[in-house]
């Protein structure tokens, strides 16, 4: 042979940079130095196009064999990353913990990403970090939108001046445990469970196991969970008249409450969780990022099951906030929602996209929102001002600022009364995991967004209550 066969040669016969082509050329360069080249390319070529016919081939056997044992492996059918991270925007970076961070960055290397935010109250969560925002073309991550899907606050002001509040805070403490239950298990049977037309819904029947979960649905309809929801009395201030919601200038009684879509959404989450993972393999550190083709049929039974949630966790807020209306014999002069762990589908720069926001409030330009701090820090009425470059976003709160283990582990029950004291704030049930030093500065996190969101009231918490058994859920 005038020339040896060097690799090149042997991929444009059809071979790929891997370990055959080595053996391969071992073999032309070895076994047939003494024939034509042209010759040799054409035998090589044929045993790469049919290895089955070379098996009792002294020689190309063990070429062959390999041919057909890598034929025959299974694929690796892992969905590779972008190779860098899409830039995104940081609100209150100096606040914010690296671990989420590094989360958003492998968040903004998946391939069906466009755009990526994180609000100044991120935390590490699961995939993606809590306060990250992440538009994404035609896919749905079940770990995007979080575990307990819908989860939102509402805020009833009432036609109640401060001053009754005060005199009458043992009223309102027996009326608010009276009309409210908390934490994994619990829920309302026979005779006292509530009803809504959620329940009626027919998406309830997309699926066996969705439909199974309707009597817990039902009976945790008007409850709320563990961990950090909650259900509690403050006073709002306005400090000038608001037009939009018609409200003079004033403090007000009003009602605040925090809470999701319950065992019923734990289980949606965890289930279409799963199934993206099955369906949409993903590197080690992106695991959790898992997504769902929104064309395919589990995409669209998530969709539908995730919006289905969102309104159950809406109709739990809906039986807390009419039972105490009714209780108090009050009027309501403004309510406010605002859901922070969902998904929806919008505009961004000409294109649709599906906006997740895990742990962050939807901020358009007019949206209404509640931001609240802790247990003892103020809360926000807020109105969106529109950033695109925030993804139309804002946080949903203060942000932890300890981990929950670390909270127990550091804050005493002594601590802890004595800031509740300081803070003039009753506390039935909650945990110390939940201790308003758990938290991030509420004022600073709000500094951090004044690109994002006017603040029209302060909402102040007086009395507050939380699960008995702290962060315990479904």
């Amino acid at each position: 042979m005038e020339a040896l066969i060097n690799g090149t040669d042997l991929l444009y016969a059809g071979y790929k940079e891997t370990g055959i082509l080595g053996l391969a050329l071992k073999l032309a360069n070895s076994k047939y130095n003494d024939q034509p080249r042209e010759e040799v390319l054409a035998l090589f070529k044929k045993v790469k196009d049919y290895p089955e016919n070379f098996l009792d081939d002294k020689v190309l056997e063990p070429l062959a064999s390999a041919m057909i044992e890598e034929a025959n492996a299974p694929k690796d059918e892992t969905i590779a990353l972008k190779e860098t991270s899409g830039a995104y925007i940081v609100y209150g970076e100096a606040q914010i913990e690296q671990g989420a961070k590094d989360q958003m960055d492998v968040a903004m290397k998946l391939p069906v990403t466009v755009a990526g935010a994180l609000m100044p109250d991120a935390h590490q969560g699961y995939g993606l970090p809590i306060g990250g925002v992440l538009a994404t073309k035609n896919a749905i991550i079940p770990y995007g939108v979080g575990v307990d899907i819908g989860c939102r606050m509402a805020l009833s002001v009432y036609d109640i001046p401060e001053e009754h509040f005060i005199m009458n805070e043992a009223k309102y403490k027996r009326e608010l445990i009276a009309h409210t239950k908390f934490g994994a298990g619990h829920g309302y049977h026979g005779q006292y469970k509530n009803d809504h037309e959620v329940l009626d819904r027919n998406e309830f029947n997309i699926a066996p196991f969705i439909k199974n979960l309707h009597d817990k649905a039902w009976s945790q309809l008007g409850t709320s969970g563990g961990g950090n929801h909650f259900v509690e009395f403050g006073i709002i201030e306005f400090e000038h008249r608001d037009e939009v919601l018609g409200i003079d200038k004033g403090r007000y009684v009003a009602l605040l409450t925090h809470s999701g879509s319950r065992g019923f959404g734990a289980t949606v989450a965890g289930h279409y969780t799963k199934l993206a993972k099955d369906i949409t393999r993903l590197p080690r550190e992106a695991a959790n990022l898992a997504y769902l083709d929104l064309n395919s049929q589990e995409g669209q039974e998530y969709w539908i099951a995730m919006n289905l949630a969102g309104d159950y966790a809406s109709a739990c807020h809906q039986v807390i906030h009419d039972k105490l209306q009714r209780a108090l014999g009050a009027q309501i002069l403004a309510k406010v929602e605002n859901h922070h762990n969902f998904a929806w589908k919008e505009i961004l720069n000409g294109e649709e996209v599906t906006v997740h926001r895990k742990g962050a409030t939807p901020a358009g330009k007019g949206v209404m929102g509640i931001i609240p701090g802790s247990m003892t820090a103020p809360g926000f009425l807020v109105r969106g001002k529109g950033e695109a470059d925030a993804i139309n976003s804002a946080s949903h709160g203060a942000g932890r600022q300890m981990s929950r283990t670390q909270a127990i582990k550091s804050i005493t029950k002594a601590d802890m009364r004595q800031v509740l004291k300081d803070h003039g704030v009753s506390l039935i049930g909650a945990g110390r995991d939940e201790a308003p030093m758990a938290y991030k500065d509420i004022d600073a996190v709000m500094a951090s967004q004044t690109d994002l969101v006017d603040v029209v009231a302060k909402f102040t918490p007086k009395l507050v209550r939380m699960a008995d058994d702290g962060s315990r859920e479904d």
